[in-house]
């Protein structure tokens, strides 16, 4: 059983979900966290991975490391997102099994689920239809984590849990212009109208695609819940389950950072809508107790003081 005392591993600490993970932790109370940054610890290094499990011998592993990136990178550079993604949550499920650590938690994607499946989306869904094209390589790494933690509790009995965040948003976001996800894009291209109110805002496709978001913070308290919390089901999804279009999103992070500055926006239809609609059914995750918290005007707000920090 997980306590405050229990020597908890947060890989992926400085990114964007890890970091909200291990920020809850210590806010929590929990005082063994063990964190190891790539220079420490290179987690594509099975070897390297046994012997640092077996040193530092935690209680639970939080599988928040993963290479990420947007549409642009994903499509661009499948060969290292499949490879490095599955060679890190091999080395980490593996090596928790080799090194008798019976529980852990291991962060997916939205994207592991069929492109055209339906709405919302169950987790009985996945392996049920093709993936979306543009980001296969990398869902295509994920499931075959999430096969490997139900592989190793069928067959060790193992408490392997994975939990399908939506698209997730937050402090230590990623913003480059080429390689972000979808809403730090929106956020820094509201930042960067604001600076030059003459720029013109361009909006990938039609801007009518919906899309589910979740502040990061929400999610990481979902890990917390999750850690300690016993279920029947090892694959559960969390979200929001409320979707909105691009379009009604970068008129809500307008509002939140120019007030009632209007905003003037430019479609580039050249470029991918990507799947028409995505929400998440988390009727799993409720069943169980836990739902986002965090409202979506407050979450951009808190998203934007930290980019501000964060571009300094």
């Amino acid at each position: 059983m997980i306590n405050y005392n229990s020597r908890i591993f947060v890989t992926g600490h400085k990114g964007l979900v890890g970091s909200a993970i291990y920020r809850k932790l210590i806010v929590k109370g929990y005082k063994n966290l063990i964190i190891a940054d790539r220079k420490k610890l290179d987690l594509r290094d099975q070897k390297k991975v046994i012997k640092f499990l077996k040193i530092k011998k935690p209680d639970f592993i939080f599988i928040a490391a993963a290479k990420v990136g947007g549409i642009y990178f994903n499509s661009k550079f499948k060969a290292d997102f499949i490879t490095e993604n599955i060679q890190i949550q091999t080395n980490l499920i593996h090596g928790a099994y080799k090194c008798g650590i019976k529980e852990l938690i291991f962060l997916g994607s939205s994207c592991v689920y069929p492109k055209n499946c339906k709405q919302p989306i169950k987790e009985d869904y996945l392996l049920t239809g093709e993936l979306e094209e543009t980001n296969d390589a990398y869902a295509i790494a994920k499931i075959s984590g999430i096969k490997m933690c139900q592989s190793y509790n069928e067959q060790y009995n193992t408490n392997y849990k994975c939990l399908m965040p939506t698209n997730t948003f937050g402090p230590n976001d990623n913003y480059d212009k080429n390689n972000s996800h979808f809403f730090p894009a929106l956020i820094k291209k509201v930042h960067e109208f604001k600076l030059n109110s003459n720029k013109t805002i361009i909006l990938w496709g039609n801007g009518r695609s919906k899309r589910e978001i979740i502040y990061v913070d929400d999610l990481a308290d979902a890990c917390l819940f999750f850690m300690k919390k016993k279920t029947n089901h090892y694959l559960i999804n969390i979200g929001s389950g409320k979707d909105y279009s691009i379009k009604y999103y970068l008129e809500l992070i307008s509002k939140v950072i120019l007030g009632n500055k209007k905003i003037k926006i430019k479609y580039d239809r050249s470029k991918p809508n990507g799947v028409f609609r995505k929400v998440m059914d988390i009727s799993v995750a409720k069943k169980y107790g836990w739902k986002s918290k965090i409202n979506l005007e407050t979450s951009i707000s808190m998203a934007y003081k930290s980019f501000l920090k964060e571009i300094k």
